[in-house]
């Protein structure tokens, strides 16, 4: 099993910026890639930013030039750093890592972004 905890949620003007952190435990060995969804009111969830163990990243097309995902050096925590947030990135930003096939999700952390 795989533990994700999420935290850096909160309240921010447009155009401010916030940065989430997503620690991974548990059976880290064989995780593969990490990444960021979202989930805002009435809408399915999306892919917001993903990254390998090799350093691979992914963006939506909607958060490029914005979002910038990394990780730490032990590769098993990732950070999305969130720029020029607008009110359409309202939502719930849940942690996902992908290890043997399975995926595994954190509870999520709230992001309001207000006009």
């Amino acid at each position: 099993q795989v533990q994700l905890v999420e935290s850096g949620g909160g309240l921010v003007q447009a155009g401010g910026s916030l940065r989430l952190s997503c620690a991974a435990s548990g059976s880290i060995l064989g995780i593969n890639a990490m990444g960021w969804y979202r989930q805002a009111p009435g809408k399915q969830r999306e892919l917001v930013a993903s990254i390998t163990i090799g350093g691979m990243t992914n963006y939506a097309d909607s958060v490029k030039g914005r979002f910038t995902i990394s990780r730490d050096n032990g590769k098993y925590t990732v950070f999305l750093q969130m720029n020029s947030l607008r009110p359409e990135d309202t939502a719930v930003y849940s942690c996902n890592a992908v290890r043997v096939g399975m995926d595994y999700w954190g509870k999520g952390t709230l992001v309001i972004v207000s006009s």
